[in-house]
């Protein structure tokens, strides 16, 4: 079935001229328009914060989201501030998307990410660390200790810590030591007793013992104390350091670049490209010195020399430096202190019958298409059976997926793996270019060609993002076409805690457009048409910029019309500049989005019909939905892309239709609510402030989204279980 608009075409109607607006008729649409994406991002990690920062989520639940801050964070330096810097120096920056100057924006950047690490080491200082002591969790420091718990840690130093430890010395004969990206360090001044010189030394904290070490495991978990490693290993520098005086220690961390570029050429084996990048990843030129506040000039200033660091590099904090590491304290076993356990239930349409244990995954699909909904729906049980399943089937001819990101136990390479062991045709398409999974999925990528599955790396420069898995079946005689898109990664780890959509179908067309997708992207086919996808990048934007231009036609013509958009990121300019028309012309926009927004809305003249919403909490918002009124017969597209240059220029990304009235509308409701003034949730203004709102008027709390929907699947999915 095609994607047919209101006025009888369809998304594939189109040719390389088409021009959804006509841009010499409309109104020139302000210089000021966009909000910079890269504050946008910092605005992003504020909510985060935030959500630490709330004494109403569970405590060990904050200081997860403390963690997670300290990563996006990490994160934002090795890439973005990274890229920025790059640019700069090599003399390519051009201005940024809301046309300033990048240094400008690099120095914004900096005292935004000082205010930022200061906000957030003073949320764990004063708000979480107190309130995980009242929880029975203390983080305590060794001059606070007695000697009994002394002497048990230094027992614990000597046997667990201290053979792993690696003093460098730096003097003429040890030049300045390589300090890797994000690694925890301890700089010490030592004075030789013999000769009376103060000499310098780095002992780098092992990052494979726990952050956090407890005390005394012998006393209650109610009632434990921890201590940072680093602390401990401080207050035994003696035993690294025999016969010498130490004078002063003081933590250090060095954030690098760490974003690969390869210069893709054809006749270049990637794989083999790629781990000289990787190897090359390693000695980044660092872009960010973390500091403890107590660190002196002279320490500082021999950091700063040997590593090439700028003043705005420099951040000084309290201890302690990497609250990533708060990500091993918020695993511990303390229920009452996390959010109530949430066991994903299984789809009403996939639960077995009472004489089997498991559902037919292909017989339940065979009968209606299944929208899936993870984590409130289980991934184990739904796409995980499926390619399970399939490898088992010896009706089954052949399965073809795409792998972005996967777990490092993935069940759903191990089902590729035994479907070509087994005789089956298995095509995966690795995309070995995913970022920081670059080694990982390098190393599944041999695995799978080893166990004899074709394994293809996607198209040269390009990433494919997309979410495909393709099943063909042998029924009576003829072929049939199974398939799975969604917007998440086939990762049943992440699956617990991203949400995402996911769409089951045996509807030949998808099928046959899937063939075609995946014929593309493994040999030399150019398929320009598809009848229940949108691809990029040959022609997603443009079929998402002609959905726009439908409703903004008929608002005009006073039919129904509304644009409704949820996406991690929306920063793409011309998708942003539709909207604004879309709005001027009346059109209702609605706009959920998590993370990045370049759209300034709520302004007079240009986007007072748009609304932006964001929503955090338990789950990661990771669905995308592109959802239009279209005069009354509502269409609706999910899938993998984000509203960025890159999604639409410089990746393979499908979404594909939802064609079934019970999908629609169950998305619509979905949107509905999230959009809801009674929902909790971020709201942005036109000058880039977002605003929590958890209460309303009269200081009721507002709803909460991600509850809401756990309570109501559960509920739909046992009275269907009761049913059967």
């Amino acid at each position: 079935m095609d994607s047919t608009l209101d006025d009888g075409s369809t998304l594939s109607d189109f040719d390389d001229d088409f021009e959804p607006f006509d841009i010499e008729g409309a109104p020139e649409l302000p210089a000021e328009r966009y909000l910079d994406r890269e504050l946008s991002w910092l605005a992003f990690n504020l909510r985060v914060l935030e959500l630490a920062e709330d004494p109403k989520i569970p405590v060990l639940e904050r200081a997860n989201f403390l963690a997670i801050f300290a990563s996006n964070l990490d994160e934002f330096f090795m890439v973005r501030v990274a890229g920025l810097k790059r640019r700069i120096i090599t003399g390519l920056a051009v201005p940024t998307n809301v046309g300033r100057a990048p240094l400008d924006v690099l120095s914004d950047i900096s005292r935004q990410a000082h205010e930022l690490q200061e906000r957030h080491s003073l949320a764990y200082q004063e708000l979480v660390k107190p309130a995980l002591a009242e929880a029975g969790i203390r983080v305590v420091a060794w001059d606070g200790l007695g000697e009994d718990a002394r002497e048990h840690l230094h027992d614990y130093f000597s046997s667990q810590i201290f053979p792993v430890l690696m003093p460098l010395a730096v003097d003429p004969a040890h030049p300045f030591p390589y300090i890797s990206g994000l690694s925890l360090n301890l700089s010490v001044r030592v004075r030789n007793s013999r000769t009376g010189r103060q000499e310098f030394a780095r002992v780098k904290v092992p990052q494979m013992l726990p952050r956090f070490v407890r005390v005394d495991p012998t006393e209650p978990i109610e009632d434990a104390r921890y201590i940072a490693l680093e602390d401990l290993i401080a207050n035994h520098l003696g035993d690294l350091f025999p016969g010498m005086e130490i004078l002063a220690h003081h933590v250090f961390r060095v954030t690098r670049n760490e974003d690969v570029e390869i210069e893709e050429d054809e006749t270049e084996n990637l794989i083999k490209a790629l781990e000289k990048e990787l190897l090359r990843r390693r000695f980044g030129p660092p872009i960010r010195l973390e500091v403890s506040d107590d660190m002196d000039d002279v320490t500082l200033g021999l950091l700063v020399r040997e590593l090439d660091v700028t003043d705005h590099e420099v951040f000084r904090l309290p201890s302690p430096l990497d609250l990533g590491g708060l990500f091993d304290l918020a695993r511990l076993d303390r229920p009452e202190l996390h959010y109530p356990t949430h066991v994903p239930v299984t789809a009403s349409q996939l639960q077995p019958s009472d004489t089997n244990l498991r559902a037919d995954i292909f017989k339940a699909v065979s009968r209606q298409d299944v929208l899936l909904h993870h984590p409130y729906e289980s991934f184990a049980t739904s796409v995980q059976a499926f390619l399970e399943q399939a490898a088992a089937d010896p009706d089954v001819l052949a399965i073809k997926q795409t792998l972005y990101r996967t777990s490092g136990d993935s069940p759903i390479v191990e089902a590729l793996i035994d479907a070509a062991e087994s005789g089956k045709q298995v095509l995966a398409l690795v995309e070995i270019k995913a970022r920081f999974d670059e080694q990982a999925n390098i190393t599944w990528a041999r695995k799978l060609e080893k166990a004899g599955v074709h394994v293809v790396y996607g198209l040269v420069g390009l990433k494919t993002h997309c979410k495909l898995a393709l099943v063909i079946r042998q029924e009576k005689g003829t072929l049939r076409h199974y398939s799975h898109i969604g917007t998440g990664n086939y990762n049943p780890k992440t699956s617990r805690i991203y949400e995402d959509l996911g769409l089951l179908t045996a509807d030949d067309q998808v099928g046959k457009d899937l063939t075609r997708l995946f014929n593309e992207l493994s040999g030399y086919a150019i398929e320009k048409k598809f009848k229940r996808l949108l691809v990029a990048p040959l022609h997603l934007r443009k079929g998402l910029l002609k959905l726009i231009a439908a409703e903004v036609r008929n608002a005009e013509r006073g039919k129904p019309a509304g644009i409704r958009i949820k996406v991690n990121s929306m920063v793409d300019e011309a998708i942003i500049d539709a909207l604004y028309r879309a709005s001027n012309a009346g059109v209702k926009v609605e706009v959920w989005v998590r993370g990045i927004c370049s759209l300034r809305p709520g302004l007079p003249g240009l986007s007072e019909n748009i609304t932006v919403r964001s929503i955090l909490g338990r789950y990661l918002e990771h669905s995308r939905i592109f959802a239009f009124v279209n005069d009354g017969d509502t269409q609706i597209h999910i899938g993998s892309a984000d509203m960025m240059h890159r999604n639409l220029d410089r990746r393979v990304e499908a979404l594909v239709r939802l064609v079934d009235p019970k999908h629609v509308s169950e998305v619509s409701a979905l949107f509905d609510r999230a959009m809801d003034d009674r929902t909790s949730s971020w709201h942005l203004d036109g000058d880039g402030v977002w605003t929590r709102h958890t209460v309303d008027e009269d200081g009721q709390p507002l709803d909460d989204l991600q509850a809401a929907l756990m309570l109501e699947i559960g509920q739909r999915s046992a009275r269907s279980g009761h049913r059967r």
